[in-house]
């Protein structure tokens, strides 16, 4: 269990040179909307992307990869089984595996989708948005309400806020702890928590949500830094990379008097920027 914000910021160090040197190979199965995103996102962090989704080949592709990404946004039959086989091979070969439950809470078939994964096979993260989170809390009990979401956006009334911090991160962690994973809970103020350790990341920008894509991209970056390092300490990098990127990214089209589109290309240059001195200097962490 870490006690305090230094300790983590003395791990960022040394887990982004682990990241880097370890180039993570990491197969993702995400929706066609984003791919593209995604695979750049992952080249910028330090990864290696593999995209691969049909039945033959997958058992050869998990054998090799460092971690799988598995995200929820476009279903299909034939998708859902090549999760399944990948999810399977992975916890075989000990290969940790990234869930984003994308619009969970929605449809029945994403909350089958989702409740088939994490009863049936270990995950080391799960990255959602507040509403997609609380969802898989009420599906397995820890909470008894959650807000529907608004798509795969999430609902207003679940926006993590000052004035509720203390109360999602609370239940953050006893979701981590039932699972036996590290949970992402982002928004305007993010929640990461590993059942013992729970930390308020509060970095980011409003224009983030603005693009389509910067939650898979942030998944697949999640994926890649724990396969470089391990669930807590690496989904604490990616998400600081995400946010401190959105960040820049925003005050390069503010003085440019630009857009959201070039918001989207800013976004990936910072991220491939990203050092160790700018994510321990600029920061805003706390442990709950």
């Amino acid at each position: 269990m870490i006690n305090n914000e230094r300790e983590l910021l003395d791990k960022i160090d040394e887990t982004l040179k682990n990241i880097k040197e370890k180039n993570a190979l990491t197969h993702c199965i995400t929706n066609s909307v984003t791919i593209n995103d995604c695979a750049n996102a992952i080249l910028a962090i330090g990864g290696s992307p593999f995209m691969a989704e049909d039945a033959e080949e997958l058992e050869e592709v998990v054998t090799i990869a460092d971690v799988i990404v598995i995200n929820i946004g476009k279903l299909s039959k034939e998708q859902i089984n090549s999760m399944n086989i990948s999810a399977e091979v992975a916890n075989k070969t000990n290969t940790p595996i990234v869930l984003d439950p994308v619009g969970v809470g929605v449809t029945n078939l994403r909350n089958e989708t989702t409740l088939n994964l994490i009863k049936n096979y270990k995950m080391a993260a799960i990255r959602g948005n507040i509403s997609e989170i609380k969802a898989i809390a009420k599906l397995i009990g820890v909470i008894d309400e959650n807000n529907a979401a608004k798509g795969v956006d999430v609902n207003i009334d679940d926006i993590i806020t000052e004035e509720n911090l203390s109360a999602n991160g609370e239940i953050i962690k006893e979701l981590a702890n039932k699972l036996g994973t590290t949970i992402l809970a982002s928004g305007p103020i993010d929640i990461l928590s590993d059942g013992e350790t729970t930390i308020a990341i509060d970095n980011g920008d409003d224009m983030m949500p603005l693009i389509t894509g910067s939650g898979c991209m942030l998944s697949s970056i999640v994926g890649s830094c724990i396969g470089g390092s391990n669930p807590l300490e690496g989904t604490l990098v990616a998400i600081l990379a995400m946010n401190i990127a959105g960040e820049k990214a925003r005050e390069k089209v503010e003085t440019n008097n630009e857009g959201t589109g070039s918001f989207r290309t800013y976004l990936i240059d910072y991220l491939y920027k990203t050092n160790s001195e700018t994510l321990i200097n600029e920061s805003n962490i706390r442990i709950l």
